[in-house]
């Protein structure tokens, strides 16, 4: 029943969810495994701080299932592998699903699976690959009851960003998701758009399907609970950040302000004073 594992995923008493991503060794880039190198750990540390997700790979789920104590974060299965995200591209670009990925899911009792669904200048086969991914993982999503989270994820030209650098424009981002929906997602995670007080419409778009928003570059303490906060307030249903989780040099203290922002409304401000003192 996807109903129960969603359960799981969302906090029962806010209907939200914060989703830690540390699935970044997936992808071939060595600055990616800044804060990432030692897994068991990273993972130690981010249990401790409770958030109600980690998303991890096919490779690294037993650090977190094989912990033995009950209430630990769900885990979020990465389904895909893709060679996108350089500085400098290779000369052939592809996106990958594991094999029997559902299958895998429920072995590791996961709480869902997520895919991306790329949109890269330029680039339409990877695009048409992404969409294959997500028509393979639909039907077996539906037959074992694992609810399929879709990652519309709209790229600038590599040429003028350079590297893994999201574009924020509502006129793109809105597309995507709404193709990711009609595709059948049952949780979006979308971008941040560069004018916070726009993401209304793209919980909108969704119809209905809750919205987690990417957590984009790194950025200040202030200003990512400061984004967070107006991000919820129009209605995201909760949050998927990596890097400016664990590249922060306290992770589980910046764990701890996001969730007293997503789950308990607590003031940016108030939340940065009372879990990291030192830079508010």
């Amino acid at each position: 029943m996807k109903i129960a594992r969603l359960h799981r995923l969302f906090n029962p008493k806010t209907g939200r969810c914060f989703d830690v991503a540390i699935d970044h060794g997936f992808f071939n880039e060595a600055s990616f495994l800044t804060g990432i190198e030692n897994m068991p750990q990273t993972i130690t540390t981010l249990v401790e701080a409770a958030p109600d997700a980690i998303q991890l790979t096919i490779g690294q789920a037993r650090h977190l299932q094989n912990l033995p104590q009950r209430g630990k974060p769900a885990l979020v299965l990465r389904t895909d592998v893709a060679n996108v995200y350089g500085n400098q591209l290779p000369r052939t670009l592809y996106s990958r699903i594991i094999e029997d990925a559902v299958l895998q899911a429920v072995r590791l009792d996961a709480t869902c699976v997520v895919v991306n669904l790329f949109r890269i200048p330029d680039q339409p086969e990877v695009g048409d690959q992404c969409v294959q991914n997500i028509l393979r993982l639909k039907p077996a999503c539906d037959h074992y009851g694992v609810p399929l989270m879709i990652e519309p994820l709209v790229f600038k030209a590599n040429a003028t960003a350079g590297g893994y650098m999201v574009d924020g424009d509502p006129q793109k981002i809105i597309p995507l998701v709404r193709q990711a929906v009609e595709l059948g997602a049952d949780i979006i995670k979308a971008d941040p758009t560069d004018d916070v007080s726009v993401y209304h419409r793209v919980v909108e778009i969704a119809s209905g399907v809750p919205v987690l928003v990417r957590g984009g570059g790194k950025t200040t303490e202030r200003e990512i609970l400061q984004r967070t906060d107006a991000l919820i307030a129009q209605g995201a249903a909760g949050i998927v950040y990596g890097r400016n989780i664990i590249q922060h040099p306290q992770p589980a203290a910046i764990t701890r302000a996001l969730m007293a922002v997503v789950h308990d409304r607590v003031d940016p401000l108030v939340a940065l004073q009372r879990y990291l003192p030192a830079l508010s």
